[in-house]
């Protein structure tokens, strides 16, 4: 039905433009031919309401004009005139759609709403019927959204399989006969969405959507077109968190009931929203973002086979982008990695992996989950990607992608050698020198990819930095704190970390012997950092790892089987919590500490939240659109083109 009606208004408009009088003669004397779909009267409707038991004025009035031909063409024109939708006229609707689930009342109602739709607009159509009241306006909403989709259930059952399918008779009469009705109702709603900035009205539109999915399904690019625009809903900053919610039960609904090419749309337009949604990233935009990245992740286990193929080539594409920017000799080259659009790329590929690749979910279902074979190239990536700049301005940006790592290994339980990057970091200049006083507050480093020139060999970034390091190796030791191997593997990263720990805190005192080699008394000089804070720092983490190693060598002493053994070694400390192990319980300290810090942070960011909302009409309503570090450089990172 979609692409007969499609192709009639191609052919038309190929005929207006071909020969534009015989379309002017037609549109004369033969309108309702070239109104159909979203703009007809839908009057083939009331052929299916004959028994209905209302009372329309307009048989009466036909009836009398029967009589004089001037007199019908006289009172067909009063009648086609635009006519006031009143309080009275609503109820009167209403009383139908839920009495007698009338048809003719849900055309009459259906009609009213597109008038209501472009209500502000002058695009030079007529409509059946006008709106000025703003009670009578709400009411016709409410209506519409309410019992448009009870009618239509009514007459058109929908029918669900346990499979999540959904069935419509849509080779019935009645079927055909209401697909201008639902075209038009949807093409209003689409209307209606795109010029809403009201959250309560916005989420309530939406809302009145869900139920009508099942009957969109035959209409593909009605279908593509909602899709579009709901997901542009759901991905802007300035929606609501309930709204956003709302728009994603429809997505997700869509990917649910809809096939394969549906399912596959929703994928990708979802994947463009997330990457557009997420080009500005300040601490008032960063929850939403993150919403979007956990609920879209959850679009990826609907269908893992389309998931993959979709996943496959989003990645490929971002791998593409880190190779232009590797071979690139430009100076500019690099900004199409390193901001915010690819960086929260990366971390939903590594939600998306981590939510269906635990073993939770594959001992489930079974069987390895097909998105599996992604985790390798998604590892790579972001390997590369971490070490593109190795420079201290960016190290921000690498401990974003060093806990996305972390998530995904600690999901999957595959191993990602981290240590290197981070020991890559202590090993810098930035770390290894004094630091400079400063009066700049701390930087946030969840807001953050790239630190400001201002910061550099400061107290204030050495101290940050350092307590990320920290933090990001406890994590990562903490995922393999049960493991036999523990002691061999945290040996060469507790050597090294020693060692680091000695050449920065060298002194004259310490290098006295040393006196007639002044060389070496220089450079021990000019390496000590003098920040005892981060050095404690590193001497607990030590102290940990060491705790541990011995705590795992000391239940290793007692077993009896061989490393070959590789069943007795996965099972080795199983059935013990990984909180009770040394390591295991300075890290549960230390996220309760941080747990607190954001909780802090969060109650201060609502507040201002709170704060901008009330001062409200001078300030711009698209929330986290400007840049939040103090560095202007960072807005054109963000501004690079969609990753989508």
């Amino acid at each position: 039905a979609e692409d007969d009606l499609d192709t009639h208004k191609g052919d038309l408009d190929a005929l207006a433009e071909k020969d534009p009088e015989f379309y002017k003669f037609l549109k004369e004397n033969d309108a309702e031919l070239l109104e159909f779909a979203e703009d007809g009267d839908l009057a083939e409707v009331d052929q299916l309401s004959a028994g209905e038991e209302e009372e329309p004025p307009k048989p009466k009035k036909r009836k009398k004009s029967k009589k004089a031909k001037g007199e019908q063409e006289e009172e067909v024109g009063k009648e086609d005139d635009e006519t006031e939708v009143t309080m009275a006229t609503v109820k009167k609707w209403k009383g139908a759609m839920t009495e007698q689930h009338s048809l003719r009342a849900m055309r009459q109602v259906v009609l009213a709403f597109r008038a209501a739709a472009h209500v502000n607009e002058d695009d030079g159509k007529e409509y059946k019927y006008t709106i000025s009241s703003p009670e009578v306006y709400h009411e016709l909403l409410v209506l519409t959204f309410k019992h448009v989709p009870d009618v239509l259930n009514h007459h058109l059952p929908v029918k669900e399989t346990s499979a999540g399918k959904v069935r419509i008779a849509t080779d019935s009469k009645k079927f055909r006969t209401l697909t201008p009705l639902l075209k038009s109702h949807s093409s209003s709603v689409h209307r209606l969405l795109e010029s809403l900035s009201d959250a309560p009205t916005l989420k309530l539109t939406l809302s009145s959507i869900l139920p009508l999915l099942p009957y969109l399904l035959p209409f593909k690019k009605a279908i593509k077109n909602l899709l579009k625009t709901v997901v542009g809903v759901w991905s802007d900053s300035s929606s609501t968190e309930a709204t956003r919610i709302t728009a994603f039960l429809i997505i997700r609904r869509l990917a649910m009931i809809g096939d394969a090419g549906i399912r596959e749309a929703a994928l990708k337009t979802t994947y463009q929203g997330l990457v557009k949604g997420s080009r500005n990233t300040t601490i008032h935009s960063l929850p939403g973002i993150n919403l979007m990245k956990n609920s879209a992740a959850e679009l990826w286990g609907i269908d893992p086979n389309i998931g993959y193929t979709t996943g496959f080539t989003f990645i490929r594409q971002l791998a593409i982008h880190l190779r232009s920017s590797i071979t690139n000799t430009s100076k500019e080259s690099y900004k199409q990695v390193y901001n915010w659009q690819y960086t929260h790329s990366l971390d939903f590929w590594s939600r998306v992996l981590s939510s269906h690749c635990d073993a939770l979910t594959e001992a489930t279902s079974g069987k390895p989950s097909p998105l599996r074979p992604l985790i390798y190239p998604a590892v790579q990536l972001t390997l590369g990607a971490m070490r593109l700049i190795p420079t201290a301005q960016y190290f921000p940006l690498r401990f974003h992608l060093v806990r996305s790592l972390l998530r995904l290994s600690r999901s999957t339980g595959t191993y990602i050698p981290l240590a290197p990057a981070l020991l890559e970091v202590l090993n810098s200049a930035e770390m290894k020198k004094p630091p400079k006083p400063s009066t700049l507050k701390p930087l946030d480093f969840t807001t953050s990819i790239r630190a400001p020139k201002s910061y550099l060999r400061t107290r204030i970034y050495q101290d940050g930095v350092g307590d990320q390091v920290a933090e990001l190796f406890a994590e990562f030791f903490v995922l393999w704190t049960k493991t036999i191997a523990f002691p061999e593997l945290a040996l060469p990263v507790i050597v090294m970390l020693k060692r680091w720990l000695k050449s920065v805190s060298s002194s004259p005192s310490h290098s006295s012997s040393s006196s007639h080699h002044p060389k070496i008394t220089d450079s021990a000089n000019r390496q000590s950092n003098k920040n005892s804070k981060l050095n404690t720092t590193l001497h607990l983490l030590i102290q940990k790892l060491d705790s541990n190693s011995r705590w795992i060598e000391q239940r290793r002493a007692k077993i009896d089987f061989a490393p070959s053994d590789r069943a007795q070694v996965d099972a080795f400390l199983k059935d013990v919590q990984w909180e009770s192990s040394p390591l295991g319980a300075f890290v549960v300290g230390m996220r309760k500490a941080r747990e607190e810090r954001e909780r802090v942070l969060e109650e201060g960011r609502r507040v201002e939240e709170g704060r901008r909302r009330r001062e409200g009409d001078g300030v711009d309503g698209h929330e986290g659109g400007g840049v939040s570090d103090d560095d202007d450089e960072e807005s054109g990172e963000n501004s690079e083109e969609d990753e989508g």
